[in-house]
């Protein structure tokens, strides 16, 4: 998915690494970011005829959106972060066993709302931690979109960065969890 993001390259690598290492602690960002990957992918189906620039405003317009119900609405925004991001990914994830067949195919559709669902669910009852793995899986997904690799070494790039990132995180989550010793 992400057609365009080649042309976002340094934009997604900076805010793809904040999510992987800081997701947990700047939930606006993840929010906000789930509306503008939603709104770039959007646009492209949608407008496909438009120019980047309305592409872009209205990916800037979903992302603001995300960030302002991230700040005053923070449990409609856990949802709406949770299913666009659970969403998301799923379908990513699952573009290759359809045969790439992107956001026309029904199958593409059913596992976006299966792991909308999901992410939903996962983040509302498991808050930090379904935040440190979905913001560590969507860093790990947008610094990968910000260089051209080849397909085989992806996957495992893919996983290798989101556990890092949920190591990361996990370690600071914890740290600022646990009674300080004096």
């Amino acid at each position: 998915m992400l057609h365009s993001s080649l042309q976002y390259a340094l934009p997604f690598l900076v805010v793809g690494s904040l999510l992987l290492f800081l997701g947990r602690k700047l939930f606006w960002l993840f929010v906000a970011v789930a509306g503008f990957v939603a709104g770039i992918e959007a646009a492209h189906y949608l407008l496909p005829h438009q120019t980047e620039l309305v592409t872009l405003i209205l990916a800037l317009v979903l992302g603001l959106i995300g960030a302002l119900l991230a700040i005053f609405l923070q449990k409609l925004a856990i949802f709406v972060g949770g299913f666009v991001a659970g969403g998301y990914l799923t379908a990513v994830v699952a573009a290759p066993i359809l045969g790439g067949a992107g956001v026309r195919h029904p199958g593409t559709w059913l596992c976006f709302l299966i792991g909308g669902i999901l992410g939903a669910i996962l983040l509302f009852i498991f808050f930090n931690w379904a935040l440190i793995i979905l913001s560590s899986m969507q860093g790990a997904h947008m610094i990968l979109r910000s260089f051209t690799l080849p397909r085989h070494d992806i996957s495992m790039l893919f996983i290798l960065l989101a556990v890092i990132g949920i190591i990361v995180q996990a370690a600071t989550y914890r740290r600022t969890r646990s009674p300080e010793k004096a």
